[in-house]
């Protein structure tokens, strides 16, 4: 392998080198962010078909959903913590900058003002105005990573991404029951769309500064999903006991209650999502990793329709194109200009 030395680079081409090998890095030849990418989208689809079956399954939905949030963060938790040690790390680097500490808490913070604001959405709409207006998160992660991280996004990439968010919310309407298409009263919808709209930019906010804290110093990875874990544990269990209604389920069941092995199953694989999710951001991107759910998502419905008696609608399958369609769009390579391929086989 040449050294960057041999390659008679000046300081700067080594830096940015060094930088690319640094956050490019590569398994049997793979980008780990292309990797990362197909854990998610393997990950994600477990979960959501996970998700289908306890919903559709009475013993299986008795757990208490804020409990097993906690636990899954708990497991994160601990994963991470593992990952360090193994990794020849330490558990004092969690605590040892008390400024990171305080820097991860940002988009920890801004995650619980959008869980707060989808409360305040689904209260006040419609359930498919909320499915569809709640997909303007992925145009929002795009507008963030222009403004915050001074990406360049082609008018090519807009556009796939538009086809992104139309797609997605298609594929989630062709899967409203009639139920939840039902009409609801008490609907404001003022209310209803300022919180959805709220919560999509918190939602590509907190993505993004958690990509930028990833990204912009040399903080071990572990160690900030353990700082951004132990800040949701947090803010859960307060949300459990602070709750009435939620803390008076809890001392009347208990913490555990309705937990079975599927449960600890579901558990588990939303735990590993969250350590997969943070690799993704930190070795390709927020607007990627939006790809790789939609994907999942569609994903998921077509092994539901195999084995679970998902039905597969016009409607899912428009989605399910728009989606591969954006897909292909946005990671076509950029064509070079005539003038510059011309003086690249001119310099050849």
């Amino acid at each position: 392998v040449t050294s960057p030395n041999a390659m008679g680079l000046n300081e700067d081409e080594k830096l940015k080198m060094g930088e690319k090998s640094l956050v490019d890095p590569k398994i049997c030849g793979v980008p780990l962010k292309y990797i990362s990418l197909l854990v998610l989208t393997i990950q994600n689809t477990g979960a959501i078909i996970m998700m289908r079956y306890t919903r559709s399954t009475p013993s299986e939905s008795q757990y208490l959903t804020t409990t097993a949030v906690v636990m899954g963060e708990t497991m994160k938790v601990s994963a991470s913590a593992i990952l360090l040690l193994m990794g020849g790390g330490s558990l004092s680097e969690v605590f040892a900058n008390p400024a990171e500490i305080l820097k991860t808490g940002i988009p920890a913070f801004l995650y619980l003002i959008q869980n707060n604001l989808q409360y305040v959405a689904v209260s006040n709409l419609q359930a498919a105005t909320y499915q569809v207006t709640y997909q303007l998160k992925i145009l929002s992660t795009a507008l963030m990573a222009v403004l915050l991280l001074k990406k360049h996004i082609p008018s090519r990439k807009w556009v796939a991404l538009l086809l992104l968010t139309i797609g997605v919310a298609v594929v989630q309407l062709s899967d409203m029951k009639g139920s939840d298409a039902a009409p609801m009263l008490n609907v404001n919808m003022p209310v209803g769309l300022s919180a959805t709209l709220a919560a999509c930019c918190c939602s590509g906010l907190a993505g993004v500064s958690f990509e930028m804290i990833l990204k912009g110093s040399s903080v071990n990875l572990w160690v900030r999903n353990i700082q951004l874990g132990m800040y949701s544990i947090i803010i859960g269990l307060a949300g459990i006991y602070l709750d009435p209604t939620q803390s008076a389920k809890v001392q009347l069941g208990g913490f555990f209650q309705g937990y079975t092995m599927v449960t600890l199953v579901n558990i588990a694989v939303q735990g590993c999502g969250g350590l997969i999710i943070a690799t993704v951001i930190k070795f390709a991107d927020n607007i990627l990793k939006n790809f790789a759910t939609a994907m999942s998502i569609i994903l998921s419905a077509m092994i539901s329709w195999m084995f679970m008696g998902f039905e597969l609608s016009v409607q899912f399958l428009i989605g399910v194109f728009l989606v591969n369609y954006a897909a292909y769009l946005y990671g076509r390579p950029e064509a070079k200009p005539p003038s510059q391929a011309k003086a690249y086989a001119v310099g050849v």
